[in-house]
């Protein structure tokens, strides 16, 4: 089969998105390589559905309720894969692509089947300038691939292209994360079945938001870093729920620069509280474990 006879998916997640969509959406039309688009709305209650039914080549599927980042994913890439997608290239909603952006990275991927996640470059909304969080992912890279790729232990799922065969054997994005720490739990698995998550630098996107402290925000992540460190089967059991502990205590001194002291105090009761609880689970852990394992 030839590069441009693969069927490529594009999976988009939209929540009130009307300020992005557009855009995003007239991006993917100029793509140089064929695609197909799937939008997942997790009930917007803004002018977003009506944007996306304007794109009369887009497949739109409704959310009753707001599902989160991965199980929305979730119903995108079943979706995909039962249309017969060989690749599905998960995109935000408040991104966009450029023409050659998705050809790049399959041309990567077709050279090697370990490569379990591709990104591309993630720039701000100036176009010009590397996205803040991105580039601190794409400067802990442990290997060089290539002149075009490198090798990172993480990045953020902006922007991933993932084959069939990586999602037929990791799976999907595990559920009991309500919202973050999704994208690490799956780069975690990815791992652990011995593909490598790259970045592509010849393709790009841009990503257009403002990355700003909130400490609601912070303590779900916060909570959902614990939960992906006993969920992370790369280490024994015992291992992951001592770096889950470790988390407890290191997360509120981390966010002291940022935050009141009785703020952290008050992120450390929440955190101890939530450990404790997924202690209690340590069976449904285990279990969850185990499926990744297969």
């Amino acid at each position: 089969m030839g590069i441009f006879e693969k069927n490529i998916f594009v999976v988009i997640v939209s929540y009130n998105g009307e300020k992005w969509l557009v855009k995003n959406l007239e991006s993917l039309k100029q793509s140089l390589f064929p695609i197909k688009t799937i939008v997942i709305d997790n009930s917007s209650s803004d002018n977003t559905v009506e944007i996306v039914k304007s794109f009369s080549d887009v497949q739109l599927i409704l959310s009753e309720k707001n599902l989160g980042f991965g199980k929305a994913n979730n119903l995108g890439i079943k979706e995909a894969l039962e249309q017969g997608a060989d690749y599905v290239f998960l995109l935000n909603q408040d991104t966009w692509v450029y023409p050659e952006t998705i050809g790049n990275l399959i041309r990567v991927a077709e050279l090697d089947e370990n490569y379990g996640i591709l990104s591309p470059l993630h720039f701000s909304r100036d176009e010009n300038v590397l996205d803040e969080n991105f580039e601190t992912y794409w400067n802990r890279k442990t290997n060089a691939i290539s002149e075009n790729v490198d090798e990172v232990p993480f990045v953020n799922a902006a922007a991933w292209l993932i084959s069939k065969q990586v999602i037929e054997k990791v799976g999907y994005f595990e559920p009991m994360f309500n919202h973050y720490g999704e994208d690490r739990n799956y780069v975690d698995r990815v791992q652990y079945h011995r593909y490598k998550t790259v970045i592509v630098k010849d393709a790009k996107i841009c990503h257009d938001r403002d990355i700003i402290r909130n400490f609601n925000k912070d303590s779900i992540q916060s909570k959902y870093k614990i939960l992906g460190d006993v969920l992370n089967v790369n280490y024994s059991l015992f291992v992951a729920y001592l770096k889950g502990f470790r988390s407890v205590f290191g997360l509120p001194k981390y966010f002291y620069k940022y935050y009141t002291l009785p703020q952290v105090i008050q992120l450390f009761f929440k955190l101890s509280t939530y450990y404790l609880v997924l202690k209690v689970k340590a069976f449904s852990i285990i279990k969850k474990r185990g499926g990744y394992k297969t």
